[in-house]
């Protein structure tokens, strides 16, 4: 793909520490794409990764993640995006885990991460971890990802209900990310109705996203403190 310009959606970018003297371990980044000199069609990439690590090793870990998923996407034709975005996790974990076998103070460093590509109008994604992203649309709030943690299965298996997950002693134990040793496959699906399986939310891949929607993605520092529709009643989102 080429670089391009400027993007051809509306974009807002915000990070903030939290509590003071808490290490900001949250890395995003935004790049616009034009297919190639010959297709004009926009591509935004819009990738979160949250940190996980000691000595500034977690903000390492989420750099390296935003920059090695961007760099597959941006050498790639663009022609089959899933598949694409598959294999850009699959080389984060594999450069994370690299770098942290060669310094002990990275040892154990790993990081969550989101990606959302909008072809045109047409988004795909990919997830990993407990970061999320959500859609804007008809003034509901969807949240299309699904975290990978404790909770979230216990929730699945009816274990715990979704109220008690956010105070519970295991809320914030990931259960894939990206540094692992082992092979990390990402999530594909796009889940915009909880109700259907998981093959017919991966084929959501490629949707097409309407005027006047917005899409959210966010890491934890977020969702920890606010509910969905505390997000859902914030004016700074990105408008597409």
């Amino acid at each position: 793909m080429i670089s391009a310009k400027g993007t051809h959606l509306t974009v807002y970018a915000e990070t903030d520490s939290g509590k003071a003297g808490k290490n900001n371990e949250d890395r995003h980044l935004v790049s616009a794409y034009q297919t190639s000199k010959s297709d004009p069609t926009p591509s935004l990439v819009a990738i979160i990764a949250d940190g996980v690590g000691g000595h500034r090793a977690g903000e390492v870990a989420s750099s390296l993640a935003v920059d090695s998923i961007n760099q597959v996407i941006a050498e790639s034709d663009a022609s089959k995006p899933v598949d694409i975005l598959e294999r850009a996790f699959i080389k984060a974990n594999e450069s994370i885990y690299a770098h942290s076998i060669g310094d002990s103070d990275f040892e154990g460093m790993s990081t969550t991460a989101v990606c959302a590509w909008i072809i045109g109008r047409r988004l795909f994604l990919a997830s990993i971890g407990d970061s999320r992203i959500y859609l804007m649309r008809d003034n509901r709030i969807t949240q299309l990802t699904v975290d990978h943690t404790w909770v979230q299965e216990a929730i699945e298996s009816g274990i715990i209900t979704p109220e008690e997950a956010r105070t519970h002693p295991n809320a914030h134990m990931i259960r894939r990310h990206l540094g692992s040793k082992q092979p990390a496959i990402p999530d594909l699906r796009i889940r915009l109705d909880p109700e259907k399986s998981d093959a017919q939310a991966i084929a959501n891949q490629g949707m097409l996203l309407g005027i006047g929607e917005h899409l959210i993605l966010c890491s934890d520092g977020l969702t920890d403190l606010v509910s969905d529709d505390e997000i859902r009643s914030e004016e700074h989102t990105s408008e597409l």
